[in-house]
């Protein structure tokens, strides 16, 4: 189990330029919350069928580390994926080592500010891990760097985000303790959560998480308190 220390550590590129550092074979050196086999039940139908290969959908993998889940895509006929990452060395790592995909691109950037991305430019936006790694602390009061950290991320992902893009989170953390940071300033969401199985004490939960509709909005800006 980590210390608290070091799950303060994960918000920070040099944890991951150590960790990636180690890096010799084409294996992920850690496949966050599920492989690509573990998570078909979820992208079937939030992904395979809703946006599908020939919709040619504009993907961003959010903190991709070194999971093979931008190759298993681009295998099912997926043509146009970013993966950003604040690693220089797992960047670097993945670029050599999927140099022959030439529909994944592998760009540095911190999610946080992702001011090389155009506002309204995604169509899909996928976390697996991420916005994890940014939380410490007391899951009922995190600390102010914790909120601060997550809220500006998540502000981001609602940036680029098209109008009718998705935001699909693959997290172990309990809905409750996640809706606050999803939830935050400056965004409206619809939040839809599927259950995705592991230990009967501790499921995995994928969220599928989309930008309300503007005329739902106004209704419910208009809805008396």
């Amino acid at each position: 189990m980590m210390s608290d220390q070091d799950i303060e550590r994960l918000a920070h590129p040099e944890f991951w330029d150590e960790r990636y550092a180690t890096a010799e074979d084409a294996a992920p050196t850690h496949e966050w919350f599920r492989t690509f086999d573990e998570l078909l039940p979820f992208l079937e139908p939030k992904l395979f069928t809703a946006r599908p290969p020939a919709t040619n959908p504009k993907i961003l993998h959010l903190g991709s580390g070194d999971s093979t889940l931008p190759r298993d895509l681009a295998e099912r006929g997926y043509a146009d994926q970013l993966c950003v990452d604040f690693s220089k060395v797992v960047v670097d790592l993945m670029s050599r080592r999927h140099a022959d995909v030439p529909s994944i691109q592998w760009r540095l950037m911190d999610v946080c500010s992702m001011d090389g991305l155009p506002a309204r430019s995604v169509d899909v936006a996928f976390d697996k891990g991420t916005l994890d790694a940014m939380i410490h602390g007391s899951p009922w009061s995190p600390p102010q760097d914790v909120v601060e950290h997550t809220a500006a991320y998540i502000q981001e992902v609602y940036r680029v985000l098209k109008d009718d893009g998705v935001f699909l989170y693959v997290t172990y953390r309990p809905q409750h303790f996640i809706m606050p940071r999803l939830n935050c300033p400056g965004v409206d969401w619809d939040i839809e959560v599927v259950v995705l199985g592991g230990e009967a004490s501790l499921p995995y939960h994928g969220f599928v998480v989309k930008k309300k509709k503007q005329q739902q909005q106004q209704q419910e800006q208009a809805a008396p308190a």
